[in-house]
């Protein structure tokens, strides 16, 4: 090289060396469906923490009043409210009757709307009483549970035995007796001093109220009944329309009432609920091992 002439230099550039070696990515496996097995497979999770203690075979079920009262609940709250419909479906049923009474004074009316007017009036009157009977049944087996409930609750016996509730729901204890039993129960669901006079709450006024109007309005249709003329029988409608009206808002009250002594016997906060996982189940029998094939792969 001569001096004073420039130096020939050549450049090569190349890539940076990566920090983690490079890998082609791995195209995902398409889904083919579940995995299937040559045979029915051995192992999986146990059943024990999905099941209650009582579904254990070999132990004694022991399940208390007041769960047993909310299970009714439920039960005579949603008979109840197919009673309250069944029953708005009677009251709009004679409503219609009605009208057209009032029509056919100075109309002609047609064939067709009064066999549909008819046949309304039939299924309806046919619906409400089963379901009411049905809900009413419910109910009842609901009150014995509740009281059963209150008495666990307080540690004392309620303040008359059973047959006499039973009694008290025959024509003229009825107007009475359900509501000064539902009033005690309330009491002790309060957990108010048994020495203290029981006093019925708002609620529980407004339906021993309707209650009775309920009764009240259904023994005069009753008799209503068995009146003759056209005047008679166009009361009759207008009385099995106020009798379904208010046979509604007794499901509905009934329903409140229901909830609203369930809630103070049995309070239920979802909030503060958790899972409940079983730890051991006392008293249940061995379970007897089943011997494995010799011809099954693990």
């Amino acid at each position: 090289m001569r001096p004073g002439r420039p130096m020939a230099v050549d450049w090569v550039a190349s890539p940076p060396v990566p920090v983690r070696p490079y890998r082609e990515p791995r195209r995902q496996p398409r889904y083919t469906g579940p995995p299937s097995y040559p045979a029915p497979p051995r192992w999986g999770l146990p059943a024990l923490p999905w099941r209650w203690q009582v579904t254990v075979p070999g132990t004694v079920p022991r399940v208390s009043p007041a769960e047993r009262m909310r299970v009714l609940a439920g039960t005579a709250t949603t008979l109840l409210w197919v009673t309250a419909l069944a029953c708005g479906l009677a009251a709009v049923a004679e409503l219609w009757r009605y009208v057209m009474l009032l029509i056919s004074r100075s109309a002609v009316l047609s064939y067709g709307w009064l066999k549909a007017s008819d046949a309304l009036v039939i299924t309806a009157g046919v619906l409400a009483p089963v379901t009411a009977l049905v809900a009413g049944t419910a109910t009842v087996l609901w009150l014995l549970r509740a009281r059963q409930a209150a008495a666990e609750a307080t540690d004392r016996a309620p303040a008359r035995p059973d047959w006499q509730v039973l009694l008290g729901l025959l024509p003229g204890p009825n107007l009475s007796v359900p509501g000064s039993t539902l009033t005690e129960l309330e009491h002790a669901a309060l957990g108010e001093p048994a020495d203290r006079r029981p006093s019925p709450s708002r609620l529980l006024r407004i339906w021993w109220v309707t209650w009775a109007a309920g009764l009240l309005l259904a023994a005069v249709t009753l008799l209503w009944g068995l009146r003759s003329g056209v005047q008679a029988q166009a009361d009759g409608v207008v009385l099995r329309i106020l009798t379904d009206s208010v046979a509604v808002a007794v499901a509905v009250l009934s329903v409140k009432v229901v909830a609203s002594i369930t809630a103070l016997l049995s309070p239920l906060d979802n909030a503060a609920a958790h899972r409940m996982l079983v730890v051991r189940v006392e008293g249940a029998p061995t379970p007897q091992r089943r011997p494995r094939a010799t011809t099954h792969r693990r």
